[in-house]
């Protein structure tokens, strides 16, 4: 059974609380990505995704020099490098998320993504079964 340390990625870009919602956005864009973590002194304190930025951001009016912790998500979801990669797929599954800090205490260490998954062979049905689910409860109709 593999564990998170062999797929996550260790390169992790990230913004701080000093940072606001056009500066994480330009970093989104330059990076190409979709969620950034936010880190205060390398403790992992939330995490912003673009549509955090759209529903608490753009849809409540909040200019773009907001503060991250106005709009990021703080109750987060984490794993540790031990982590199996079917436990963390279980928990994205749960929790309908498509990333996973990964820490050491609360040091940011790492993220894993569905695509980390996807990328490696020994996987490829556990990033399946997790999309899969994630895809089927967000387009469930409430």
């Amino acid at each position: 059974m593999g564990k998170i340390r062999d797929i996550m990625t260790d390169d992790v870009e990230c913004c701080s609380l000093l940072d606001n919602m056009f500066e994480v956005a330009m970093k989104m864009k330059e990076l190409n990505v979709g969620a950034i973590p936010i880190v205060d002194e390398q403790k992992l304190v939330g995490m912003i995704t673009d549509r955090d930025i759209v529903i608490r951001g753009l849809a409540e009016k909040s200019p773009g020099s907001t503060k991250v912790e106005k709009v990021m998500s703080t109750n987060l979801v984490t794993v540790t490098g031990e982590t199996t990669t079917q436990d963390a797929e279980r928990l994205m599954s749960e929790h309908q998320i498509r990333r996973l800090p990964v820490v050491e205490g609360e040091k940011l260490v790492g993220i894993v993504s569905l695509g980390d998954f996807a990328i490696r062979d020994l996987t490829d049905e556990q990033a399946g079964h997790a999309l899969s689910d994630i895809s089927e409860q967000h387009n469930q109709i409430q």
